[in-house]
């Protein structure tokens, strides 16, 4: 089980944008099955929708993205590097997120071709699911200015 100051030391996402509260498990290179705990207080909830909150689709695929990053840049050779997208595919939300909710996130890397990979994530909620897809990403150096 990894808390969220030890999945900063894999990944670079930093509040209010890190969309992962712990990993249950991962496996470098191969899988990764993390928790984004849905807090009424989270910051996009003020206008998303007021009086109505739900967590937006692109957050979902961004804290899937996030889990995969853990797989992929726990890899010894990605260490310090950066995971980015590259482009989504089958993409389907099936199930409103709300605060309350603990949104695990599965993710499994299906295709790597030296920087380059897919990643076929789920997110469910009591077992229920609420999104599913594909991820391509692409593994670059992190750019200092």
């Amino acid at each position: 089980m990894l808390n969220k100051e030890q999945i900063k030391e894999i990944i670079p996402q930093r509040e209010p944008f890190l969309m992962i509260d712990e990993v249950e498990e991962y496996i470098p290179g191969e899988k990764t099955v993390a928790y984004k705990n849905v807090d009424k207080e989270e910051w996009y909830f003020q206008g998303h929708f007021p009086g109505n909150p739900i967590m937006p689709g692109v957050l979902i695929t961004e804290s899937l993205a996030q889990a995969g990053a853990v797989a992929i840049l726990s890899l010894e050779e990605n260490k310090g590097k950066n995971a980015l997208f590259g482009g989504i595919d089958k993409l389907k939300f099936k199930k409103m997120v709300v605060p309350g909710d603990r949104l695990k996130l599965e993710v499994n890397i299906i295709k790597k071709k030296g920087p380059i990979g897919v990643g076929e994530g789920i997110a469910t909620v009591d077992g229920k699911l609420a999104a599913k897809g594909e991820f391509t990403f692409a593994v670059v150096e992190k750019e200092v200015k």
